[in-house]
């Protein structure tokens, strides 16, 4: 074979034969004659032959072959490659492109955990039962929005209450005598033999009378309440407002319950009827699709309150109108639990607190006796809740943890009683053994769950109870000015005096003293031995 030439060698005549080719290919192989040059100065034209000798396929192409010919090939080359790779991740498109060896992924964790993991809970002091004062609490955590479809479908419910017990189910296991429990509110007979019979008069009618009086004469033109009642009518005349000013539902929910628990509905009163529609149709205006009353403000007490509203109206009148917004209202309570410890507070799906929680049981408890439907499991999970709080197996309970508060103890053990305790349960028995001995207060928050547990329960300590709870509400009434009929006992002790003022004070004392018939007692003497389960 021919050496190439070089500077030292002329070319041989053979060379000539060969095909002429591009200057650029010239002097890329005068390029390489120079290192080879380089690598054999000092030795013979040999060595050069011996380098060039029998080059390889590829060598032999990138010297007989132009640069832009060799660019080309070298460029089609890397697009196949490309095309490859992208048509790879497009066969395993969703899935991660870089994976570790089979030995660690065997130990990777999954991105969702098994179980849900609950909303961010608030941390708070234990004793604060308030709402907190903050606007952030928005309806974003809400649930979606459920369509009702029962409205339509108002059957097999009697036409009143009467004189019917509420059938057994998750909310009265034991088919106690609660179904009628409005019917001593409507009926003048009904309502004087239970005064008469549990210790109220006309001395305790004449209480209620003059609040209701109160309450209406602070009705807003919107048909609305405000704990900050110098804003309606009172045009500032009452002393001691509240602060929770844009609470609007909670206000209002509040101020109606006293009419209803007096036997006055938008569809039949003497004096309030207008007050009272007025009212549900404030809260009809504000309930959301989902059947939300939640408020920032209020949080998950003004829907409670609602609720209890709700389902009450509809119970007592049966109004068509109001059975839809009333059945969504206990449906958002479902939706609003905590699903990991069965509990409600201020945001839904929060962690709950004892306070809370006892104005939602108080909704289901007015939704049963109104043949409104109710989630089994909401149940189950409250029970939860109040287990996971309680102390000496349910006797007394704590507000956020187990505890041995007065007022959580008076809720729990109300709650306790609604979810089917019966009235030899030895814990109810240690528990209202411990509210009759600490006695009421001028705590009205705690008055009013414990006055309920007592005149449920009956007997001598309901009889303690009421010698002193009747005569401190009876002597404490304002009975002058435009204050006539209000109560209000300071702010100290009582968390919801400071942000509800005198309606809430003056709302929760006119419903204690419709105790004697606002409710029938659960462990009425008329219910028959065999509707109870024996232990």
């Amino acid at each position: 074979m021919a050496s190439p030439p070089t500077p030292r060698q002329p070319a041989k005549p053979a060379a000539a034969a060969a095909p002429s080719r591009p200057a650029s290919a010239a002097a890329g192989q005068q390029s390489m004659q120079a290192k080879s040059q380089g690598a054999s100065d000092g030795e013979d034209g040999e060595g050069e032959d011996e380098l060039y000798e029998e080059p390889g396929a590829f060598m032999e192409f990138l010297r007989t072959t132009p640069s832009w010919i060799c660019s080309g090939v070298v460029h089609m080359i890397l697009l196949i490659i490309m095309a490859l790779i992208s048509l790879d991740y497009n066969q395993d498109k969703g899935q991660v492109a870089i994976q570790a060896p089979k030995e660690q992924q065997e130990e990777i964790i999954p991105d969702e955990p098994d179980e849900p993991i609950p909303a961010p809970v608030i941390d708070r002091p234990v004793k604060e039962e308030a709402p907190p004062e903050s606007e952030n609490i928005t309806e974003e955590t809400t649930p979606d929005v459920m369509v009702d479809e029962q409205a339509a479908k108002i059957t097999d419910i009697p036409t009143l209450l009467g004189d019917d017990p509420v059938p057994p189910g998750d909310f009265n296991p034991y088919g106690t005598l609660t179904g009628n429990a409005t019917s001593g509110r409507g009926n003048a007979a009904t309502k004087a033999g239970l005064l008469a019979g549990a210790g109220g008069g006309k001395d305790t009618e004449d209480a209620v009378k003059r609040a209701l009086k109160w309450l209406a004469n602070h009705q807003m033109d919107d048909g609305g309440w405000n704990f900050d009642h110098r804003q309606g009518q009172c045009n500032g005349r009452c002393e001691d407002h509240g602060t929770a000013s844009v609470a609007r539902n909670g206000a209002t929910a509040l101020a109606l319950l006293p009419f209803l628990g007096a036997g006055h509905t938008h569809k039949k009163s003497k004096e309030y009827k207008k007050v009272v529609k007025a009212g549900l149709a404030f809260l009809g205006k504000n309930i959301k699709d989902n059947g939300s009353l939640h408020e920032a403000q209020g949080s998950m007490y003004s829907h409670g309150l609602a609720a209890i509203v709700l389902a009450e109206a509809w119970a007592m009148t049966r109004d068509p109108d109001l059975h839809a917004a009333a059945q969504a209202s206990i449906n958002f309570i479902s939706e609003a639990q905590d699903p990991v410890g069965g509990g409600w507070r201020y945001a839904p799906k929060q962690a709950g607190d004892t306070s809370v929680v006892g104005w939602q049981i108080m909704a289901l408890k007015s939704a049963h006796m109104g043949y409104l439907e109710i989630n089994p499991n909401t149940i189950k999970l409250a029970e939860k809740f109040l287990d996971s709080v309680s102390t000496e197996s349910g006797t007394f309970y704590g507000y956020t943890t187990p505890g041995k508060g007065t007022a959580t103890t008076a809720i729990g053990l109300l709650c306790r009683m609604y979810m089917g305790w019966k009235h030899s349960n030895t814990s109810l028995e240690r528990g209202v053994k411990f509210l009759s001995q600490t006695g009421p207060s001028q705590n009205m928050y705690y008055n009013y769950y414990a006055t309920q547990v007592m005149r449920h329960y009956e007997g001598p300590e309901w009889e303690t109870w009421n010698s002193q709870m009747k005569p401190m509400l009876l002597n404490s009434q304002n009975m002058e000015g435009h204050q006539r009929g209000s109560w209000f006992f300071g702010k100290g002790g009582d968390h919801g005096a400071a942000r509800g003022g005198r309606l809430y004070t003056t709302a929760m004392a006119a419903m204690i003293l419709e105790v004697y018939y606002r409710h029938l007692p659960l462990y009425q003497k008329n219910a028959s031995a065999d509707d109870f389960i024996t232990e």
